[in-house]
């Protein structure tokens, strides 16, 4: 009260010098957030008392002093503003706060006021990393908090933030405001057995308040290996049979119980209950009943149920369940530590499941009749896809049910859990894997129908990518629900990076040769390619591999490693197809019809439609050591190696038939003998006289103007290029 008539003051003093000295905002230590967050608070009530905007608005200065990110960010400032006036009304109820005996110092990472869930904690990071704040629990819990303690009064000094006019009231002797503090092995037992004893009392009372207790309770459980299907009400029942336990065996003595972190796990002493230190999640450092602790809890219960409490102990008011205690006594024994009830209600859930199996799996066939009807036989391919997974779906799921229902405990619940558990995996990863193989199928249909190619090299790779997804990330999520941390898991991977890396040097190598294929499209299926020593047509193009079918219809998968450092003849994406043949004829063909035949090819050229007309050549070549040559050279424009043979062999057929009309003979290798001279004949050669100046005649002829000069041919043959 003194505080704030001081502050209130301090203001109307400068308000009158023109300047308010409002308070600074420091929240640098435990005891400065503190101090911050209750003179803006006080100075806020005085505003309101006062009719004064400028103090009411120190109520959004107290929000710097509150870590705001559990609360919906649609609604945070207004949120944040009652949570802020909530948490003044609880501290001015509950005690007489002396600052000096906060910390003042900068070196702690969480403070928790005595006997309270309310803490302040320093930020790690964000705009106001290092700060400390009011943490975003106790931020979230500020109207539980409140709820509890409305009908006490204020302590001396307090006076609440106006949040409502409330009717005094006291209740001597009860905690309403138990903390939740799980930080050494003592604060979580006694946070747990207060929690407990305020429910049995609740219970009792018919207090809804105190009842809801036993949310506290739970949260000092460790119930990570608990489905969170099941969690809420498996966890209430260990918390229930928890506590009877504890109460029948041994009185709890605060002071024998650690109350550091020094060790990561505690026993009770002469039982097997454990609260150990959690190494990891969202509530890393924290102690909880172990779950060791919850799996076995029942198996304990059964143990000490017959015993009396000891001296102070309550109990739970636990029942057991009706089935459980009217079975024959024949029923609740025991074989292999499970009750014969439990054996003879397993047995009939399986066969109840294998029963659901097939009623699904005949809704799934009426499903299919329906699809029947329809014009698209998309339906009809999903119902077959989804028809036996479906079924061993709906199987399991009834399974993970019945554990429950049948309330295994201990190692039973866990064989029969991950049983269950991977029964439902599987049957999960198979539906998936059909419904990926038909989604690509769907997407193939619609790329059947472009005319692009770069589709139908996708829907392959994608095919296989769904696949291996499927599999991949439905392997790590039945091994998480396994209880395995996977990130953890993972991690140890890294310790052997480097062996993994050499190991698959060769498989990186050919994934990233595959995308440049895909990246460049050097060929695309259906391609004819000559890559190194391999010749044949695409077949096939993978993450690993790419298939060829060679001309003698084997099968070779080459690595895609290998094809992207390779020069890649691709024979499919000529645009023309050379044809260079020559033809040779004999020495005795006539000079005229020599010319005659070269113009007939040339002619046999331009009539073919697949021949380009725009270039090619027909000439006689050269003198061969048994022919005359004649090169053809020429290109066809054909769609693939199918049509060029047919139109290659027109045009050689052509030839043929055009040296037959023109009786020119193709020459076939030949050698001739010529002897000089016999014993009872002449010499052939040398003995006829030589007319020089006849044959310098003839030989300038064929020069110049000359009478047998021909340079141009004898006007028979007209080159392509000059028409």
């Amino acid at each position: 009260m003194r505080r704030s008539a001081f502050f209130f003051f301090l203001i109307v003093t400068g308000t009158i010098l023109g300047a308010p000295p409002l308070p600074p905002i420091e929240v640098g230590t435990p005891r400065a957030t503190m101090r911050t967050f209750l003179g803006a608070m006080n100075d806020y009530r005085a505003g309101v008392a006062n009719d004064d905007p400028q103090l009411r608005a120190r109520l959004d200065d107290a929000l710097l002093c509150m870590d705001l990110s559990a609360l919906e960010a649609a609604n945070r400032e207004a949120a944040g503003r009652e949570a802020a006036m909530l948490l003044k009304e609880t501290i001015d109820r509950i005690f007489s706060l002396n600052l000096q005996e906060i910390p003042n110092s900068a070196e702690l990472h969480r403070w928790q006021v005595n006997d309270t869930a309310i803490a302040l904690v320093r930020q790690d990071s964000g705009e106001q990393r290092g700060d400390y704040l009011f943490s975003s629990s106790t931020v979230a819990r500020a109207r539980t908090l409140y709820e509890r303690v409305r009908n006490l009064p204020y302590q001396a000094g307090g006076t609440g933030a106006h949040y409502e006019e409330m009717k005094s009231r006291t209740q001597p002797g009860t905690t309403l405001l138990a903390p939740i503090q799980t930080e050494t092995p003592r604060e979580t037992m006694r946070t747990f057995l207060r929690a407990m004893n305020d429910y049995v009392q609740g219970v009792k009372s018919d207090d809804p308040k105190l009842r809801n207790r036993m949310k506290d309770a739970v949260q000092c459980l460790n119930l990570t290996d608990i489905s969170p299907l099941l969690r809420d009400e498996k966890g209430e029942e260990s918390a229930v049979l928890l506590k009877e336990v504890i109460d029948r065996v041994i009185y709890v003595d605060y002071s024998k119980i650690p109350d550091t972190q020094d060790d990561p796990a505690w026993r009770l002493k002469g039982t097997s209950i454990r609260i150990s230190q959690v190494q990891e999640g969202e509530r890393k450092g924290e102690y909880l009943f172990s779950a060791d602790t919850v799996a076995n809890i029942k198996n304990y219960y059964e143990i000490v149920k017959d015993q009396d409490y000891i001296s102070g102990g309550k109990g739970a008011l636990y029942r057991e369940p009706w089935l459980e205690a009217n079975v024959p006594a024949w029923a609740r024994s025991k074989t292999l530590e499970v009750a014969n009830w439990q054996w003879i209600g397993l047995f009939l859930a399986i066969l109840i499941g294998l029963i659901i199996r097939t009623i699904t799996a005949w809704l799934v066939l009426f499903a299919k009749k329906l699809a029947d009807k329809s014009r698209t036989k998309w339906d009809d391919r999903i119902v077959m896809a989804i028809d036996r997974p479906i079924a061993l779906l709906s199987a399991s799921f009834f399974w993970f049910v019945a554990v429950y229902a049948l309330r295994f405990s201990g190692n039973a619940q866990k064989i029969l859990l991950i049983a269950v558990q991977v029964i439902f995996s599987l049957a999960l990863i198979w539906l998936l894997f059909k419904l990926a193989d038909l989604f690509t199928e769907y997407l193939k249909s619609l790329t059947d129908r472009t005319e692009s190619t770069l589709d139908d090299h996708l829907v392959p790779l994608l095919k296989r990518a769904l696949r291996i997804f499927v599999i991949v990330f439905g392997i790590l999520v039945t091994v998480q629900n396994l209880g395995v941390n996977i990130l953890s898991l993972l991690a140890g991977l890294g310790l052997g990076g480097l062996a993994f890396a050499l190991a698959a040097k060769d498989m990186c190598a050919n994934f990233f040769g595959s995308l440049m294929i895909f990246l460049d499209r050097p060929f695309q299926i259906g391609d004819w390619v000559v890559a190194g020593g391999t010749e044949g047509t695409v077949e096939e193009i993978g993450f690993r591999s790419t298939r060829i079918r060679t001309f003698y219809n084997s099968l070779i998968s080459v690595p895609n490693s290998v094809l992207a450092n390779a020069n890649i003849d691709n024979m499919g994406r000529r645009e023309y197809r050379r044809i260079k043949a020559h033809f040779g004829v004999t020495y005795d063909t006539p000079p005229e019809r020599l010319e005659a035949f070269i113009e007939g090819i040339k002619n046999i050229v331009k009539a073919n439609p697949f021949t380009r007309k725009d270039y090619f050549h027909v000439v006689f070549n050269s003198y061969g050591d048994f022919s005359l040559e004649v090169m053809l050279y020429c290109f066809l424009k054909v769609p693939d190696w199918s049509t060029e043979l047919v139109e290659r062999q027109n045009i050689y057929l052509e030839i043929h038939r055009l040296a037959h009309e023109l009786n020119v003979e193709f020459a076939f290798p030949t050698q001739t003998l010529h002897m000089e001279t016999f014993p009872e004949k002449k010499p052939v050669r040398g003995t006829a006289p030589v007319d020089r100046e006849q044959l310098a005649t003839t030989a300038a002829e064929f020069g110049g103007d000359g009478r047998l000069a021909r340079p141009g041919g004898l006007g028979l043959f007209t080159p392509p290029y000059k028409e």
